[in-house]
């Protein structure tokens, strides 16, 4: 690009949040992760110190540095003097009742619902369980304290409780708004913390002789490693929706196809697991078995695939502590969602696509090499209609449409698949705002 093209060039929009919260995280993250490496400390509950030092600098660096408890969409005024407690109490009081209801629904759709009490998920019920009573005790002064501040503290918890004592001064879109993002961080967080675990003991207890001789074995351990990391970073995005760290949820996605494309990639929902109707690994073999013998093929493809998922774990690191999926929690702009807006579902599925190579079978069965790529790209055509989805919902946000029309002119992945699409259809020029 020339020098006054590139003058012309107006800057990316700003991201919601900045870099050196992430990185921040990472720091934290490597930190623990040392620390564990070095004392053999695996164990849920090392997993969990892993995500607290992931949290811990990102909050103090959001706080110190970037200040955002100031940013007008937390809603709160720090300025004027707080309101006494006496002219917030019954408004507190309303919406501790919302909230105490939404958790005890959440708590009794965890105790009715069987999967929940299988597998990894018996840990994330039991942390749950021993985190009630305290949440519950601290959620009394933490509410009142937040409604002498907030410009508005009549909230969807609010609307809720006034809904249940009879009142007739609510709103109902709030009631239901309130609910679509409990039920994302109730249904998510659960599914974070029950993986937690697993990974951080796969990294922490690998067998570091084979991995210093055996270059798939150091492609295995860093592909573990670079999930642990998007895992971690995931389950803070969860935890800290909160108003003081502009972290809040400001909506969840009200359409039905967005939940259904994004359920179906979770379990007990998930149609890709082995069995399910979209398992492409039917007898076939993976990447490793193809390419043996061909040691600079098999190390030219795990380098690729250690890149992918280092993509795919720096797309959760961008957001920091905002990470969720289903909502709008602030546009970001920065990292690889500089390069295109769905960073994430695009290393993934390109991942899947070299790790299982579908179209080759170890029987030369042509029926299995037809099932699973057509199976494989009915996955990846999930995770198209799934970023759609993602799209219209935050087509409601005008930051996001400033993202999406500064992406459509100059992100590199965007304007080039943007550009296909122009010059198919020359007669809609809404197509770059929308790509």
């Amino acid at each position: 690009m020339s020098k006054t093209s590139s003058s012309k060039r107006p800057p990316r929009p700003k991201s919601a949040v900045s870099t050196g919260v992430g990185m921040a995280g990472l720091a934290g993250l490597a930190v623990w992760l040392g620390i564990a490496l070095t004392f053999g400390m695996d164990g849920p509950y090392s997993a969990l110190m892993n995500v607290a030092f992931c949290g811990g600098p990102m909050m103090l660096w959001s706080l110190i540095i970037d200040r955002v408890h100031r940013n007008p969409t937390t809603g709160i005024d720090w300025d004027s003097e707080p309101r006494p407690v006496r002219t917030v109490l019954e408004i507190s009081l309303t919406k501790l009742a919302g909230l105490w209801a939404t958790w005890a629904l959440i708590a009794a759709i965890y105790a009715v619902a069987r999967f929940y009490w299988q597998g990894n998920y018996l840990f994330a019920m039991k942390l749950f369980a021993s985190a009630a009573l305290p949440l519950f005790l601290l959620s009394i002064p933490y509410v009142i304290w937040l409604d002498r501040r907030l410009i508005e503290p009549r909230d969807g918890a609010w609307a809720l409780g006034a809904m249940m004592m009879g009142r007739e001064d609510y709103d109902a879109s709030a009631i239901h708004s309130h609910f679509r993002s409990w039920a994302v961080k109730g249904f998510f967080l659960a599914f974070m913390i029950s993986i937690v675990p697993s990974g951080f003991g796969r990294v922490i207890n690998a067998d570091f002789g084979l991995i210093q001789s055996n270059p798939v074995a150091l492609v295995q351990w860093l592909i573990t490693l670079m999930f642990v990391i998007d895992v971690a970073f995931a389950t803070v995005g969860y935890l800290l929706t909160l108003k003081p760290l502009d972290a809040h949820i400001r909506s969840a996605t009200p359409y039905a196809a967005g939940w259904a494309a994004a359920l179906m990639c979770y379990p007990p929902f998930i149609l890709m697991n082995p069995g399910g109707p979209l398992d492409y690994q039917s007898n076939d073999n993976h990447w490793i078995f193809w390419l043996e013998g061909h040691p600079v093929l098999l190390g030219l493809a795990g380098t690729v695939l250690v890149g992918l998922t280092a993509i795919y774990a720096w797309a959760t690191i961008a957001f920091g502590l905002r990470f969720s999926n289903l909502t709008d929690r602030g546009i970001l702009t920065h990292g690889p969602y500089a390069f295109t807006k769905h960073p994430a579902y695009l290393s993934k599925n390109l991942f899947w696509w070299l790790s299982s190579l579908p179209f080759l079978m170890t029987g030369n069965t042509l029926t299995d090499t037809l099932r699973n790529t057509a199976l494989l790209a009915v996955v990846s055509g999930v995770y198209f209609w799934r970023a759609k989805t993602e799209e219209l919902h935050l087509g409601a946000d005008p930051d996001y449409r400033d993202y999406a029309d500064w992406m459509g002119k100059y992100g590199v992945i965007t304007r080039a698949l943007t550009w296909r699409r122009v010059r198919q259809s020359p007669s809609s020029p809404a197509s770059v705002a929308k790509q």
